[in-house]
């Protein structure tokens, strides 16, 4: 078994249809992965590699849960977070498409106010692909000054007058409009987004199976649906802070009867964007949850519901992470462990958590 996600899994990754239509070989999609994983690691220091899980008995304790916890690490995965699974599996499907004769794309483009922007940021370097970057203006200058080092373009979107809305979204929208190839993570703007997250709840799933319950941090949606969907036997609970949780607002709009086929048809009555979010967990303050109707129906038909952590208990779970364990998480990265506090399973249950995002 190869230690990289994307060779290990690479049968049931959707950009290997390729392979079983007979229009490549195993052998030319694997050059492709290889070959992009080793300019990833020029670029980073590594590649994709398998990523840690670890035992979370003593913060289960800590939290006085009998609970059997895990923690899935990813913080030290390209880009210092999650992100970048999503991005190698959209670069593989462009990269697949284009040895089949499909038009090269010279112009990429992502909205992103950290982790998201350095996963395209790297990918983007190593396929040599120009990236134009939109961000908010109070960007992280850790992560804007590592953008311009890699070569992509940043730009600092401030809100125009009379927009509602992310502005570094929506001006990531009109240069989609004029050419740009969505290189992101939002399933609504890059579907091909959600085949390289599964990877990580394959291998949550391999590293402990039997996982009954998981849950997940929740900015535009992606992530959680990704992994709900790798793993489809865990119960899922998608988590948001309260400064900013449309997720949550549009399930109880949704309640009782949950046509998730009448919401799409009617989007604007259900999901629109969350007045001046705020959280000491800034990565998850997507004000607008994208992906939200194919996360809804993940956690629906798996027994779960949103949970909205309060803030202060964002704060808490960012301290415990930092006094229980040696992961060198974001508060971003461990809110998925406030949801898990606010919102206990039952005793008993295998519990899983993702830490994602390095504390920059």
């Amino acid at each position: 078994m190869s230690a990289n996600p994307f060779l290990t899994y690479r049968e049931r990754l959707d950009s290997y249809a390729a392979v079983t239509s007979g229009a490549m070989s195993d052998a030319q999609f694997v050059e492709i992965v290889e070959g992009l994983d080793a300019a990833i690691a020029d670029v980073e220091g590594h590649g994709f590699v398998e990523t840690p899980v670890y035992d979370g008995s003593v913060l289960a304790e800590a939290l006085g849960l009998e609970i059997d916890l895990h923690i899935k690490s990813e913080v030290n995965n390209v880009g210092g977070s999650h992100k970048a699974r999503h991005l190698m599996g959209v670069a593989i499907h462009m990269l697949v498409a284009e040895a089949q004769g499909a038009d090269v794309t010279n112009e990429l483009a992502i909205a992103s106010c950290g982790n998201a922007a350095m996963g395209a940021g790297v990918i983007a370097a190593a396929m040599k692909r120009p990236l134009q970057v939109y961000v908010p203006v109070w960007a992280d200058e850790v992560v804007v000054s590592r953008l311009n080092d890699l070569g992509s373009s940043v730009n600092r979107c401030e809100r125009r007058e009379g927009e509602s809305g992310d502005p570094a979204y929506l001006r990531f929208s009109e240069a989609v409009v004029t050419g740009a190839a969505p290189f992101c993570v939002q399933g609504t703007d890059q579907p091909t987004t959600f085949d390289g997250g599964r990877t990580l709840g394959w291998e949550f799933v391999d590293q402990v199976p039997g996982v009954e319950v998981i849950y997940i941090q929740v900015g535009g949606g992606a992530f959680a649906t990704s992994v709900s969907r790798a793993m489809p036997d865990a119960r899922l609970y998608p988590v948001q802070a309260e400064g900013c949780a449309p997720l949550r607002r549009a399930w109880d709009l949704l309640k009782p009867g949950f046509d998730f086929e009448a919401a799409s048809a009617d989007a604007a009555s259900f999901m629109w964007p969350w007045d001046n979010p705020e959280s000491l967990a800034d990565g998850i303050l997507d004000d607008i949850t994208y992906d939200w109707v194919p996360l809804l129906q993940r956690a629906h038909t798996t027994g779960g519901e949103p949970v909205v952590a309060p803030e202060s208990t964002i704060v808490d779970a960012h301290k415990l992470a930092h006094q229980y364990t040696d992961i060198n998480v974001a508060p971003t990265g461990s809110a998925g462990l406030a949801g898990l506090i606010t919102q206990p399973p039952p005793p008993g249950s295998v519990t899983g958590i993702v830490f994602s995002g390095t504390a920059r």
